[in-house]
């Protein structure tokens, strides 16, 4: 079997002419919309994606300011950059970047971002919103789940999804938004029995849980569609997925590549959070 690839690339590209757009416009009548990007980590994999959020940010007339706390800062000092930012009428969007500094929760800082800033997402009140399904920022890997698989013409509804991976900032949203498309999904994670007889069973199987390999051949059923979350950092330096691409690769129908998948969709997504963001501070 032919393993179709799940670029992001294109859908990535037609996100980013349509926010491009509207920067431009926000930009012709006032400040260009701002991101701050707060980064409390020295972890190698997160400063990768940091890096390409702020060039994704510049080719599209977005300011990021990267504040960088360190990975030593404490729970108190990350809520007091979110509580600026927040109180702060020239910030229009905040993303908070994981990991966190050992021993804090994102739960423990993440209530600080205002709703009406939180374009990932992330706090406990933009979660329930997207529970109760009312508007809201939704977190942008899990949306970019969903949209490359309805980019690339890949059914939902009435499907059997297996998540592997129950984070609050993709797993268990993406069960979510997969349950609004009229999908049937399983939440897989660490404590999971026999997690090979449960992936194999759906159509569609999302790896979101951080681990190089989690996933291999024989999570997979035949003809199965496999969606790779992860960006890992690999022995010699490389950024992989949870997926064992190899063994995957000519019995799945299709899968996502990493990277080049999943990421630029993310990053498109955020993007164009943000001046949904600045559009409705300029409303306001």
């Amino acid at each position: 079997m032919d393993t179709v690839s799940l670029s992001g690339k294109e859908l990535a590209a037609a996100i980013n002419a349509d926010t491009k757009a509207r920067a431009a416009t926000l930009a012709t009548g006032g400040p260009a919309p701002r991101l701050a990007l707060v980064v409390a980590n020295d972890d190698p994999a997160s400063a990768w994606y940091v890096n390409s959020l702020r060039k994704a940010a510049e080719r599209l007339g977005i300011t990021c300011d990267t504040v960088e706390l360190g990975a030593d800062a404490s729970a108190e000092a990350i809520r007091a950059e979110l509580d600026a930012r927040s109180a702060d009428s020239a910030t229009d969007a905040i993303m908070l970047q994981t990991p966190l500094p050992a021993g804090i929760g994102l739960d423990d800082v993440s209530s600080s971002i205002a709703a009406t800033k939180d374009v990932d997402g992330v706090s406990p009140l933009s979660l329930g919103l997207l529970a109760s399904n009312l508007d809201g920022f939704v977190p942008a890997t899990s949306e970019a789940v969903v949209e490359l698989l309805k980019h690339h013409e890949i059914p939902l509804a009435g499907r059997h999804v297996a998540v592997v991976g129950r984070s609050n900032i993709v797993g268990k949203p993406l069960a979510q938004l997969l349950l609004a498309e009229n999908a049937t999904v399983t939440v897989a994670h660490s404590r999971t029995t026999d997690l090979p007889s449960v992936t194999s069973a759906a159509d569609i199987v999302v790896a979101a849980a951080g681990r190089i390999d989690l996933v291999t051949g024989k999570h997979i059923g035949e003809a199965a569609v496999v969606v790779d979350v992860g960006t890992n950092e690999a022995p010699d330096g490389k950024i992989v997925g949870d997926v064992e691409a190899d063994s995957v690769r000519g019995k799945a129908a299709a899968l996502s590549p990493v990277p080049g998948g999943v990421g630029p969709v993310t990053t498109a997504l955020l993007m164009r959070h943000v001046v949904t963001a600045a559009e409705n501070a300029r409303r306001a």
